[in-house]
């Protein structure tokens, strides 16, 4: 079998002029022949121009679910000459075989070396399989740009604005993804991840594979400010991580902080649309009732003048910090806990009737902007590594 899946191999300085494409299309339709035949796809990467990562080799599961970002990639190392093969690295293992979860451990690899190999192809596999199951739509249905909340109104006002999306085959799913695509994966996907750090943890764990040019959180908060109003917005400029999920594999005393041309583009939105909006810091917990033990968190909301608190946003920022993924959090106050405007289920469900449409829209707006302005992805030097190199060498 091996020898029916042979190497395929490119020089990018031998390409004529508008051969680019072609030999990109060559290359992928390799990967997932390879992928095909039972077997993990390796490529390997020649970048004469690079004196400290000459070569790149990683290897892949299921390369059909990236396709369009390996189109992207690919693309450019061709163009400035680099030298690509594709070829079988070994047989896939299956999700009972006892040597798969050993492969599954991200200590094994040194995140900050490269850009695209940041997983083990057995990692792959694995979050593109629990995607589906938690999402209920294949991950080859995600697109480029990704939007979390932590209630289904943001969903229902999605497929209004986008009746044609795709959305679960099932009943049931517990992290529901609704799906707006567009040519080479431009359009955007919304996920529902319900309430709390560990599913947010989950979700962006097994997204990550994907490589989205894009996370952004648009949910609730309570808003911790007197002169904060329910119905204002939250823009996140710093987060304070009292969620614990991640705890073990990225220490609290690394600082996260969104995107800041995401954030650019959101403020933007909100001044243009004259509404009422905070900047801050956003204190995320893993505790819904942290009211009933109050003393130890107001501390800490008060020590670093907190905006707001939620659950889930802090755990999105470290993720795509952890995993080189651009991100940034728009929240709406549904309640103020610390001047007696409890969240009540009459008038929760009057404000959010009002909200959903105009939280979705500055949100869509932003990402609008970005596809525009970065065809080819936000420029994430703020979440690489100093001694990190761009698998394309931008």
């Amino acid at each position: 079998m091996v020898a029916e899946l042979a190497e395929v191999s490119v020089e990018g300085s031998g390409l004529e002029p508008g051969g680019v494409e072609d030999a990109v299309g060559v290359l992928l339709d390799a990967l997932e022949e390879v992928d095909r035949g039972g077997w993990y796809a390796a490529l390997e990467v020649s970048r004469p121009w690079s004196k400290h990562n000459p070569t790149l080799v990683g290897e892949f599961a299921r390369p059909g679910a990236i396709r369009w970002y390996l189109r992207r990639e690919l693309s450019t190392l061709l163009s400035r000459g680099a030298d690509v093969t594709v070829r079988p690295s070994r047989r896939r293992l299956a999700f009972d075989d006892p040597e798969f979860f050993k492969a599954l451990d991200e200590e094994r690899f040194d995140v900050r070396a490269k850009k695209l190999f940041l997983f083990g192809p057995e990692r792959m596999a694995l979050s593109l399989d629990r995607l589906s199951h938690y999402c209920g739509t294949p991950a080859e249905s995600f697109q480029r740009y990704v939007l979390f909340t932590n209630y289904a109104m943001h969903v229902e006002a999605f497929r209004e604005r986008f009746p044609d999306a795709e959305g679960p085959a099932r009943e049931g799913v517990q992290m529901p993804a609704w799906h707006h695509r567009a040519e080479d994966g431009g359009g955007v996907s919304i996920v529902n991840i319900g309430v709390g750090p560990a599913n947010a943890k989950t979700a962006t764990d097994h997204l990550a594979v994907l490589r989205p040019d894009t996370m952004l959180m648009i949910g609730h908060c309570g808003g911790l400010r007197n002169h904060q109003r329910i119905g204002d917005f939250v823009l996140a400029t710093a987060y304070l991580r009292a969620d614990h999920v991640l705890d073990e594999v990225l220490p609290t005393t690394v600082p996260v902080i969104p995107t800041q041309r995401l954030n650019m583009y959101l403020l933007d939105e909100l001044d243009v649309r004259d509404v009422q909006y905070r900047l801050g810091t956003v204190y995320t917990t893993d505790n819904r009732n942290w009211e009933l033990n109050q003393r130890q968190p107001l501390a800490t909301m008060r020590a670093a003048r907190c905006v707001a608190v939620d659950m889930e946003s802090a755990t999105i920022a470290a993720n795509g910090f952890r995993y080189r993924i651009p991100n940034a959090t728009l929240l709406c106050v549904s309640d103020k806990p610390l001047h007696a405007e409890p969240k009540l289920s009459g008038e929760a469900a009057t404000f959010y009737e009002a909200s959903k449409r105009q939280h979705l829209d500055i949100a869509l707006s932003c990402l609008d902007r970005v596809r525009r302005n970065y065809p080819g992805g936000l420029p994430n030097q703020d979440i690489r590594a100093h001694d990190e190199p761009l698998l394309s060498g931008k």
